[in-house]
């Protein structure tokens, strides 16, 4: 199953002219929609090979969003779930596509891999594509900060003491993501805005937001100790902003959420500040700017006529 998932990149990574099922936009300039340049972005924990994935969704950030630089934080691919059931759409084809093409037009890719796709890791150090494959990065903003960026497993205890449980809780967390789908696919129908289901479930269970408020103090304590500003990661499907005193210092955790489901992305702006995209929010928001500009432009040929 491996073998198919190098397939699908080797597919893409020369960028030749097989067009994706999802055709990118055309430029600007040339009508298409705007896109929204940044510094920086970040994304991780996308989950390729997942019924889960929320591909549609990362497709039309990745068409309505640049940046000079990009970090995949992680499990991009799930390596676990492929080699279990080799699933792999064509709009999952589409996102590597993207990706890669983004590399071909000069945007910087850093890819660090996480536990779902740690087949990659043994490929540390190369270039793939264009797409540069790292353990672990830092990244200086423009305001000065350094930031250390890893996927973040290896501050996980389950995963460092008890790998058989963390294969469990995956094993439920995929199953919890597929009564999501089922319950987005009637909010859908009724022209209900995406809702995370276990992200409700994560701040309503106290153990949830126990692990998940030791796992930022230790992931930040971390970085402080390495003698950065702060630590950009992923993981736990949670994005957040919290800083941490270490050592009279202050310590920035950023964690960019995922793309199963909050659908979200941390960039840079070209100033240095950061901020956490909602994109299921944009989404919403631009879709009611559109249907309400669509109900003015019919009221007015109505008064024309």
């Amino acid at each position: 199953m491996t073998d198919s998932v190098f397939a699908a990149f080797d597919n893409v990574a020369s960028l030749d002219p097989v067009e994706p099922s999802i055709p990118e936009p055309t430029a600007p300039e040339k009508g298409g929609p705007e896109r929204t340049r940044y510094r920086t972005i970040w994304i991780s924990d996308v989950h390729l090979g997942t019924k889960g994935c929320n591909a549609q969704m990362l497709i039309d950030f990745l068409d309505r969003t640049d940046s000079e630089t990009m970090y995949l934080v992680g499990d991009i691919i799930d390596g676990w779930r492929l080699k279990k059931k080799f699933y792999w759409p064509s709009e999952h084809n589409d996102i590597v596509w993207r990706v890669m093409k983004r590399a071909k037009r000069g945007t910087k890719i850093v890819y660090i891999p996480g536990n779902h796709d740690e087949m990659f890791r043994q490929f540390t150090g190369l270039n793939f594509g264009g797409v540069e494959i790292r353990r672990a990065a830092f990244h200086d903003t423009a305001d000065g900060r350094r930031l250390m960026v890893l996927h973040g497993d290896e501050f996980d205890a389950v995963m460092l003491s008890q790998r058989w449980l963390a294969f469990v809780g995956d094993w439920a967390y995929h199953a919890a993501m597929s009564l999501n789908l089922v319950v987005n696919s009637i909010r859908r129908a009724f022209a209900m805005p995406y809702w995370s289901l276990s992200k409700a479930a994560k701040h309503k269970v106290k153990n949830a937001v126990e692990f998940i408020g030791k796992y930022e103090e230790v992931v930040a304590r971390a970085a402080g100790e390495r003698g950065v500003d702060g630590v950009v990661c992923g993981h736990i499907h949670t994005a957040e902003f919290r800083s941490f005193e270490h050592d009279g210092r202050t310590i920035e955790y950023w964690n960019d959420g995922d793309w199963v489901e909050g659908c979200n992305a941390l960039v840079e702006h070209h100033d240095g500040r950061m901020e956490i995209l909602h994109w299921a929010d944009i989404m919403h928001e631009r879709e009611r700017r559109e249907e309400a500009l669509s109900a003015h432009d019919a009221e007015r040929e109505l008064e024309a006529a």
